[in-house]
């Protein structure tokens, strides 16, 4: 398969000259890679090298789940050498599209060890309890072992094994940093708006307790929000975390009726044009995630 990806993308290279990354490669430019969302995009970008041109799907400061496909973004996908995606429902107008695809598709949740459920914590109601545990967790970006999974299997697939490595240690070196930084707190809760956090809770040994489960949308009820109140009473918590793209209201609600206050924690489902601007990415971002779980957890 990895010998039909790069005669795809060289026949492709061949075909329209050496195209730049999202940012630089025309709207109407055929794409030699196309991915879903920002850690995949900034994974591509990081490893092809100068040969290849990336294209992702998700604009700056959406939300990947809430992304509808445009016609020309059908074609983007149909089009290109290689499309690099998460499936499992992630983004269902994606995965509709890649049935259509002519290059090579690669779902790269696949092979990955995943949690079931996204937020199988005691809170929610049992109905919704039920459903979440069909559910497959896909932010398994935030935990930078199975991230750097990702990022071999992506320079295997672009055929940049060297550059592969050298993010890939990149991201071991922030899971020490992780392990380091969150070894000794006085609590180890973190309550989130909603369940992207559970594979980095796994890894740290911290218990998320989310306010949702995994739709960043998702409305509580309110039998679940005073679970939710109750569980933040009993354990201490004193910070409520909401994230960059979505609403505050709900943690902020639950902040109020606990008494702790709210701080924002960010899954890196995208970045903002703001953040581009000033220079962020992925590592940047995790390590101020990093910071704020230590003072709200107060790590030593």
């Amino acid at each position: 398969m990895v010998a039909r990806i790069i005669l795809a993308l060289v026949l492709s290279f061949q075909i329209i000259g050496c195209g730049g990354g999202e940012n630089t490669a025309g709207d109407d430019e055929q794409h030699d890679v196309v991915v879903s969302f920002y850690p995949l995009a900034y994974a591509a970008e990081r490893v092809r090298g100068e040969s290849l041109s990336i294209r992702n799907l998700t604009p700056p400061g959406a939300e990947p789940h809430d992304v509808e496909l445009s016609a020309r973004d059908v074609e983007r996908v149909r089009s290109a050498a290689v499309v690099l995606y998460f499936g499992s429902g992630f983004q269902p107008g994606l995965e509709r599209a890649v049935e259509g695809a002519d290059g090579e598709t690669i779902d790269l949740l696949e092979g990955l060890d995943l949690r079931m459920g996204g937020a199988p914590d005691e809170h929610e109601a049992e109905h919704a309890e039920e459903r979440a545990r069909k559910d497959v967790d896909p932010h398994v970006w935030l935990d930078p072992v199975r991230y750097a999974q990702i990022v071999e299997r992506i320079g295997t697939i672009l055929d940049r094994p060297d550059e592969a490595a050298a993010l890939k240690r990149e991201s071991m070196a922030l899971d020490g940093e992780f392990r380091t930084g969150l070894e000794n707190c006085e609590r180890r809760e973190l309550v989130t708006s909603h369940a992207a956090f559970g594979y980095l809770a796994e890894r740290y040994g911290l218990e998320q307790i989310a306010i949702t489960g995994l739709s960043p949308e998702a409305e509580p009820t309110a039998g679940e929000l005073e679970r939710v109140v109750e569980k933040v009473r009993e354990h201490g918590a004193t910070t409520i975390f909401f994230e960059t793209l979505v609403s505050p209201r709900i943690a902020q609600t639950v902040a109020r009726e606990a008494n702790s206050r709210t701080a924002v924690l960010n899954p890196l489902e995208g970045l903002t044009e703001e953040d581009i601007d000033a220079g962020a990415d992925y590592f940047s971002v995790m390590r101020t995630n990093l910071a704020a779980l230590r003072e709200a957890l107060e790590c030593r």
